[in-house]
């Protein structure tokens, strides 16, 4: 059977945020489905759930897995949630290969309190910061996905709650239990990308990862260099094509 792709979004923005890889593997006639966190993209009318947000990523893991293999791919926020998914206890969930993209973080502490904070100050600025927000993607991003992150909307009312819920995640047992589990790991980061600070307790505690450091990135990693994130998605896919062995090599 084909890989199955399951994209999860970060924070504040939708399941928009993955145009350019969900156009790549449409061409290569992969399936995959990009979802819609709570309180976020066509599901911004609800609450900000983490229980629903875990749910929301393993319902759309088990309808993958009844067509084929699953690679999950999650970016930030999607990533955080989705290594606590494929690390949770008890019986490991039907994922075949996992890229966690710009979330090699604990998300806690002084830290977590310091971007929440961060963050009200911008929607306390007129027009909630959009004005920033725009400015600091047409720095980055290039033409053809420039549009991409904000086409869902931004879900600046669920931010807080989101970020104030992940110091619920149990990351370091996640990790753990990761790596103890039969399936080929990517952490994939931009250089410049703020949420690389717990990088090196990543791959300590999940030695048989890959790591892929993107040269001049920011942590917009998918739409910033959407080529380069296409690839390791053909990396994941090819691995879980060819043998499913729990290493590969670039």
């Amino acid at each position: 059977m084909d890989p199955q792709l399951v994209l999860v979004h970060g924070i504040r923005t939708s399941a928009t945020m993955w145009r350019a890889q969900l156009a790549h593997l449409e061409r290569r006639g992969i399936a995959a489905e990009a979802i819609d966190l709570p309180g976020h993209g066509t599901r911004m009318g609800e609450p900000w759930s983490l229980d629903e947000a875990l749910g929301s990523i393993d319902r759309a893991v088990s309808r993958a897995a009844e067509r084929g293999p699953v690679v999950l791919v999650g970016h930030s926020l999607g990533g955080l949630l989705s290594t606590a998914y494929v690390g949770r206890a008890g019986a490991a969930p039907p994922v075949s290969a996992f890229v966690g993209a710009c979330c090699t973080a604990f998300p806690r502490g002084a830290g977590l309190t310091a971007y929440r904070l961060m963050a009200r100050g911008v929607l306390r600025l007129p027009n909630q910061g959009r004005w920033f927000i725009q400015r600091a993607l047409d720095a980055q991003l290039p033409p053809e996905t420039r549009a991409d992150l904000e086409a869902g909307g931004y879900a600046l009312g669920a931010e807080d709650g989101a970020l104030a819920s992940l110091a619920d995640l149990p990351l370091a047992r996640a990790l753990v239990r990761l790596q103890h589990r039969a399936l080929p790991v990517w952490f994939v980061n931009g250089e410049w990308d703020q949420l690389r600070v717990g990088e090196r307790t990543f791959t300590r505690l999940v030695p048989r990862a890959e790591l892929i450091v993107v040269p001049r990135t920011t942590h917009l990693l998918t739409t910033m260099r959407p080529r380069v994130t296409n690839a390791v998605l053909d990396l994941a896919i090819a691995t879980v094509s060819s043998s499913g062995s729990a290493r590969s090599t670039w």
